[in-house]
């Protein structure tokens, strides 16, 4: 296994040799005076070699270390274990951009080592509440079913609830190469960390980032499912670390997407019955929720602080079920989700976005004018009832027959199939600006009557409607003829 980046600090070493036991990936040794949580420890073997390893449990007696490499080799007689004062620590500087890390933060595209500006602590430090100033500005992701009806904004956690099967890690990739802030002057980054996933996967993203050219705005982690179960907790730390640097240091806007926000909670499952703690529901430890909110909740903005740190964490539901408690609990500390369909992926729509499942508390805070644009409200808000009469309207024809529907109600349901094979599906190398995307609703929301658009402003009808707005640019055409 690779050396680990340390910093090159005088540092307090104690040392022990009195191990106890191994368990799993876990050594026990001795305690020794002065141990702390989540210290690093360097665990040296017969051999000479040196893994590192992480203190997760200290008591009057007993330290439990989970080693980074595993403890097959350790001999209970020759290693010995050092302690060196210090927290997990990621190197970083601006130079990470176009890199490839592990979950551990180390360099594995073939670049050199990065020459680091500052060494920051993968733990963060939790903002002041008083220090936040509230998410109220667009991210456009060029995805109509998200920028057009569950808008993320700036600051903001917005996770995506899968399923196995369903195209999570397509979005995922597709989000980081469209995603955007409106503005000139803005600067722009995207940590990307995938966790736990296959070596097919690892390698379907770094192809998919290098062809589209978008590593040079880019950090990625990749942690593999064969790598140690300690690195798979380390590793959304380590990427929000480095989210941290590029937006606090450096004033950027940074986009972090961590997938597979599962595999994460499994991880945590699994050390957690390592070290026999009393399991919570389905297993997974009581302290879950306070885990998770100590990731989730590094996102935000702070007074003072032009940079942002937004979240989308990626999580597969078990069996579907969204009160399984990583979304139900992820959908406490979160400001909304965005839920994938199994039913509209049968129909071969991509994304497969459940409209009705999804929500983004925050989405009024980022749209409207100035933000998106004066019409966003209006038609979002006609959409989703558009949608809904339609959908109503579905289960009711399939009861009574087509023959029994009015004509009201067959331009509600001919809407509701439009809706989702025009607005809702799109082509995964399809980018849409948030222009596009109301000038598709438009379109859409033109195949009703016009009476029907109750939720909309007269005014921003005459504006905006196909029918007044090919009027005038059909007037404009003449009068530039005539002339």
């Amino acid at each position: 296994m690779s050396t680990m980046e340390v910093p090159k600090v005088p540092l307090c070493y104690r040392e022990t040799s009195s191990l106890r036991a191994t368990k799993g990936s876990l050594l026990l040794v001795e305690t020794v005076p002065g141990v702390k949580y989540g210290e690093i420890v360097e665990v040296e073997l017969g051999s000479g070699e040196v893994r590192y390893g992480q203190v997760i449990d200290v008591s009057k007696d007993v330290t439990v270390i989970q080693v980074f490499g595993g403890v097959s080799e350790v001999d209970m007689v020759k290693c010995r274990v050092r302690f060196r004062g210090e927290t997990l620590k990621l190197p970083v500087s601006l130079d990470m951009l176009g890199r490839i890390f592990d979950g551990l933060g180390r360099p594995i595209d073939g670049g050199p080592p990065i020459v680091p500006e500052e060494y920051l602590d993968i733990n963060g430090a939790p903002i002041n509440p008083a220090a936040r100033m509230p998410p109220s500005e667009f991210i456009e992701t060029g995805i109509s079913a998200i920028d057009g009806l569950n808008s993320l904004v700036r600051g903001q956690k917005l996770p995506i609830f899968s399923g196995s099967g369903l195209p999570h890690n397509r979005i995922a990739a597709q989000i980081v190469r469209q995603a955007t802030v409106r503005g000139k002057e803005e600067k722009f980054a995207v940590v990307f960390a995938a966790i736990g996933v296959t070596y097919d996967d690892a390698a379907f993203f770094i192809r998919n980032f290098k062809e589209a050219g978008i590593l040079d705005r880019t950090i990625v982690f990749i942690n593999t499912a064969a790598d140690p179960v300690i690195q798979r907790i380390a590793t959304p730390r380590a990427a929000l670390t480095a989210a941290e640097y590029l937006a606090w240091y450096h004033d950027m806007h940074v986009l972090v997407i961590l997938t597979d926000m599962t595999n994460y909670c499994e991880a945590l499952r699994e050390i957690s019955a390592a070290r026999e703690e009393v399991p919570g529901r389905r297993g997974y430890p009581g302290y879950m929720y306070t885990d998770l909110a100590t990731i989730y909740e590094r996102a935000g903005r702070i007074w003072g602080k032009k940079g942002s740190i937004t979240i989308m964490p990626i999580l597969t539901m078990p069996d579907d079920d969204i009160t399984h408690p990583i979304p139900d609990l992820t959908g406490y500390i979160t400001e909304g989700q965005i839920v994938l369909s199994r039913d509209l992926q049968r129909k071969g729509i991509y994304p497969p976005v459940d409209v009705f499942l999804s929500l983004s508390r925050l989405m009024k805070e980022g749209i409207g004018e100035g933000k998106t644009r004066e019409d966003h409200p209006y038609v979002f808000r006609q959409l989703y009832a558009a949608y809904a009469e339609g959908c109503h309207l579905r289960e009711i024809a399939s009861i009574v027959g087509m023959e029994a529907l009015s004509p009201r109600d067959k331009k509600y349901l001919e809407f509701a199939d439009v809706f989702e094979r025009k607005f809702i599906n799109q082509g995964e190398y399809e980018r849409r600006s948030i222009e596009d995307t109301l000038d598709l609703a438009w379109d859409l929301l033109a195949m009703l009557p016009e009476e029907e658009l109750k939720l909309i402003r007269p005014e921003l009808i005459e504006r905006y409607h196909p029918k007044y707005r090919r009027g005038r640019e059909a007037g404009s055409h003449t009068s530039s003829t005539q002339g």
